[in-house]
């Protein structure tokens, strides 16, 4: 089958500068709509990706996303979002962009181009056939990306990617593709739009349904967060006067914070 980029097609609405606010908000809600049903017919790829990383990292591997642009930034959020949300240590999931640090606020002009710099950045990591490595890439065409996971295969590192166009060049240099067909963007080709939200879902879905084969909530709670503010003092709090049956907020809380996390607090309470 011949590649199409879908991601470039023309908009489906025509002389967006002449619509009212109303118009212009409505639309592209309509279009957004559109999202969640494309990642839905992915999860049975979505499913596959998430057993692969949960196997490596199980075994004491670590997950990668690399990606350029807006794909490089929702890995980098999403990866920096493991460590507080289910307390890993930093540096189990990483997040990688063509142009380094600088370009998560601001655009470095062809860094996407460079087919060799991507397994450079992850070498700097002393990557191995423990790790897995997903490339974001809503064109499936970022040499950045596509060089990078191409290495990984020949290194027999587990690749994965997420795109939003059908039989992309980065899905073939995949051992486990997602691809999220959204279609043509509200602003023709403005892919931060429908395709980046399809990539932050697939990444919400990757991450969270792998920390939670790790072991890293129980029931429906995040009880290895870290305390980093007091909003999330204040659940772990509520969460063990719930789950210990504590009726005393104070006494709970000294107990949360003394032992650091809430799995911790609850371990302490069931020696005691």
């Amino acid at each position: 089958m011949a590649f199409v980029k879908v991601t470039e097609q023309t908009s489906n609405y025509r002389h967006l500068e002449k619509m009212s606010l109303t118009e212009l908000l409505t639309n592209i809600n309509n279009e957004d709509r559109s999202v969640p049903v494309a990642v839905e017919k992915s999860i049975p790829q979505i499913e596959k990706l998430v057993a692969a990383i949960a196997d490596k990292m199980l075994a004491g591997g670590r997950l990668f996303y690399i990606g350029a642009g807006t794909s490089g930034r929702l890995g980098i959020v999403d990866a920096s979002e493991c460590p507080p949300t289910f307390g890993v240590p930093q540096g189990l999931v990483i997040g990688l962009i063509a142009g380094g640090d600088a370009a998560i606020r601001k655009a470095v002009e062809f860094a996407e181009d460079d087919r060799e710099q991507g397994w450079k950045d992850l070498q700097e990591f002393n990557i191995t056939d423990k790790d897995v490595v997903v490339g974001i890439a809503a064109s499936g065409t970022t040499p950045y990306v596509i060089g990078a996971l191409d290495k990984c295969r020949s290194n027999g590192i587990i690749t994965g990617s997420i795109s939003c166009n059908p039989d992309s060049p980065v899905s073939a240099a995949a051992d486990f593709p997602v691809e999220v067909v959204v279609g043509p963007e509200f602003v023709t080709g403005s892919t931060r739009m429908k395709s980046g939200t399809a990539q932050k879902l697939v990444l919400n879905m990757v991450s969270t349904a792998v920390m939670i084969q790790l072991g890293r909530v129980e029931d429906n709670k995040m009880v290895n967060m870290q305390l980093s503010n007091e909003k999330l003092v204040d659940r772990g709090v509520k969460m063990l006067m719930e789950k210990l049956s504590i009726t005393d907020y104070e006494q709970a809380q000294q107990l949360l914070l003394k032992a650091g996390s809430v799995k911790k607090a609850m371990d302490d309470f069931a020696k005691a």
